[in-house]
């Protein structure tokens, strides 16, 4: 049975962006999924404020690194106000957007393409590859945005790739190093076919060697930090990727390895099961599946089209509140809500007790998509005092019933919502609206 105007502006609100803002959803009633299909014409918004670009912050740290004299707290104090005035920045976009659908997007892509503060000296520029590398390409093809994820300093960093020299090229010969495989792994495992995707050993080696050389510009040079392409410490000779044969090119070797596995129809598949999962359901139904996966491959991965595609799928308008939040998407939502977004040390330390700091997924993979890896006895217990001390700390609160039926209408229980009425102050009430299991679920 399809859902009413206003049941399907909740779905749209919740599935699409984070929530809709006190008002919004009488704007979006009047076609739920229009409202969702006219944010795909172009990039995610750049984020507002003066960040510096990665580059700059990878120039300083190789000055760090190099200058043994240097102050290391000052440096550290330096990449700690970098990463909270990017965290800031990100999630009050998110909170305040009027196109909140290609935030969640943004964060989507930045999540596949996982570059991660795990990894210390990553902490500076982690948010700034999603700003440089992601949000210009939402919009635009796979393909495009594989390449610019890649070549990003930030990726060649945190996979290693920067210091990944071939063995018989001139460096490697005259510094008896050699090649590094996490980057070309990465790719394929994560970012392109997938683990089921098809590859061995031998592709994994194959794509290292052909990436080799893809590293980064060092400290006299005028563009210190930037990517920059040594043929020098690239592996000479063809090399043979998924049966495919590579002459010897350069950096454009690298360039055709990378376009031809985003339209390898592994690559296609791998996709629409992370976008359906994102957006569907932790098992998404495989007809959905291969529907958006058959869009990315007969447009060549355009992003536009297949991110109409999963709009589209009926699953999702018939089944609203199918996938539980993350603690990120929880934050950004009640941050939506209540018109409220803190200052960044209290976001961080909010996300870092949640157990979803921003930037730093323990591992390439990047964050989990499913409700079991997020679903315990501890940490139901943990959102549920962060839903009080968030609440606690509205200025000037809005009387918690009005804005529970602004934000989720009539998909918000009756009981829930004489719960809400009859809490003790509007603090309470506002955190028993967040912690709900309508608002913990989109």
């Amino acid at each position: 049975m399809a859902l009413s105007n206003a049941a399907a502006a909740v779905v749209a609100s919740t599935r699409f962006g984070f929530a809709a803002k006190p008002g919004e959803l009488d704007l979006i009633a009047h076609d739920p999924r229009g409202w969702a299909l006219a944010q795909l014409r172009g990039a995610a918004a750049p984020l507002p404020g003066n960040l510096l670009p990665a580059s700059r912050m990878v120039a300083l740290m190789l000055e760090a690194r190099r200058d043994k004299s240097a102050d290391k707290k000052e440096f550290n104090t330096q990449m700690r106000d970098v990463y909270l005035a990017e965290i800031e920045a990100r999630i009050r976009q998110a909170a305040q957007t009027d196109a909140p659908f290609t935030e969640r997007l943004a964060h989507f892509w930045s999540n596949h393409f996982t570059v991660s503060a795990f990894r210390p000296f990553v902490r500076g520029f982690a948010a700034a590859f999603e700003r440089e590398a992601i949000r210009p390409h939402v919009g635009g093809r796979f393909a495009d945005m594989l390449l610019a994820a890649e070549s990003h300093p930030a990726m060649l960093l945190y996979l290693d790739n920067a210091e990944s020299i071939g063995p018989d090229s001139i460096g490697g010969i005259r510094r008896g190093k050699g090649i590094n495989e996490n980057l070309g792994r990465e790719i394929l495992e994560l970012h392109t076919l997938g683990v089921d995707g098809g590859y061995t050993q031998h592709d994994v080696e194959a794509l290292a060697r052909i990436l080799t050389g893809w590293s980064i510009a060092r400290l006299q040079d005028p563009e210190a930090g930037s990517f920059r392409f040594w043929p020098q410490i690239h592996e000479p000779g063809p090399k043979v990727l998924l049966g495919r044969t590579y002459p010897e090119d350069g950096q454009r070797e690298g360039e055709k390895a990378l376009r031809d596995l985003a339209s390898h129809p592994a690559t296609a598949r791998h996709v629409a099961v992370k976008l359906a999962r994102h957006f569907i359901a932790d098992e998404p139904p495989h007809d959905d599946v291969e529907r958006i996966a058959k869009v990315f491959r007969d447009t060549g991965g355009d992003l536009r089209a297949v991110h109409t595609a999963v709009v589209e799928t009926k699953d999702i308008w018939d089944k609203p509140f199918a996938k539980y939040r993350t603690p990120d998407d929880l934050v950004v939502s009640a941050c939506r809500v209540a018109g409220f977004t803190p200052e960044a040390p209290m976001l961080v330390q909010s996300l870092k007790n949640l157990d979803q700091m921003p930037f730093y997924a323990p591992s390439p993979a990047g964050w989990p998509d499913a409700a079991a890896a997020w679903v315990s006895p501890e940490s139901v217990l943990k959102r549920a005092e962060w839903c009080g001390n968030f609440a606690a700390r509205i200025p000037n609160p809005p009387d918690p019933a009005q804005l529970a039926d602004a934000v989720l209408g009539e998909a918000m229980p009756a009981e829930t919502l004489e719960a809400i009425q009859r809490a003790p102050s509007r603090r309470d009430g506002l955190a028993l609206l967040f912690a709900a299991p309508e608002f913990q679920k989109r």
